[in-house]
């Protein structure tokens, strides 16, 4: 059975009331249903195969790494070579990171449910602390695994052509996201749903006011960094 993030009227009420042009979004959108991961492990493989690739790039090897793996465990991971990791069409560098992780798991050297005790700024210091893992991997692991209510993620490119779109802005520095931050919060998670829904052509009507960068050289756009 798929798990949802869990949002209701309390949430969008409250957002709704914070901000007038979000309140329109929420209106045309309605409940947006995006699945989450209780599995810690799983979800943290997730967000690192993730790093740095178009959304559409992530479905396909997530897809191809489930159907080779069966199961994504630390032992499963563990067993495997970097080489085989690979052959799921994730880099050398992340098949790496994912083999480290599992190792200091499976050595009891990261105690990954730990992170359920500890408030969001202590899973980023403790996620930073793991090989190729920074603060917007450690966000999208509290809102897809941890349900965290209050993540609004400034590294997230996709967030910020959301904001752009909906606030009409050619830019969204640091002062103008944590003012967005504030207004949402406690429920910024829920507002970085509607964000993403916009900047994925959710409205129509809806423009980014900044000029596409191009595209890397694997035909990619990035949309987040670490």
């Amino acid at each position: 059975m798929t798990i949802h993030f869990q949002y209701g009227e309390k949430e969008i009420e409250h957002l709704k009331k914070a901000d007038k042009k979000l309140a329109i979004i929420i209106d045309q959108i309605g409940i947006i249903e995006r699945a989450t991961n209780p599995d810690l492990f799983t979800a943290l493989v997730h967000s690192i195969v993730g790093q740095q690739i178009s959304t559409k790039a992530h479905e396909t090897i997530w897809e191809r790494m489930q159907n080779k793996l069966r199961e994504i465990t630390p032992a499963v991971i563990d067993s495997l070579t970097l080489e085989e990791l690979q052959q799921c069409g994730i880099s050398f560098r992340k098949a790496a990171y994912i083999k480290s992780v599992a190792e200091k798991i499976l050595r009891n050297e990261f105690d990954i449910n730990a992170l359920h005790s500890m408030s969001d700024e202590e899973v980023c210091v403790k996620l930073s602390e793991l090989n190729g893992i920074g603060v917007w991997t450690a966000e999208m692991l509290m809102i897809f695994s941890m349900q965290r209510s209050n993540i609004l993620s400034y590294g997230d490119l996709a967030i910020h052509r959301g904001l752009r779109m909906v606030y009409r802005h050619r830019k969204i520095d640091k002062t103008k996201f944590n003012k967005f931050w504030k207004r949402y919060a406690p429920y910024a998670s829920v507002a970085s749903l509607y964000l993403w829904a916009v900047a994925g052509g959710a409205i129509d009507e809806l423009k980014d006011c900044t000029p596409k960068k191009q595209n890397d050289k694997y035909g990619n756009r990035k949309r987040n960094i670490l």
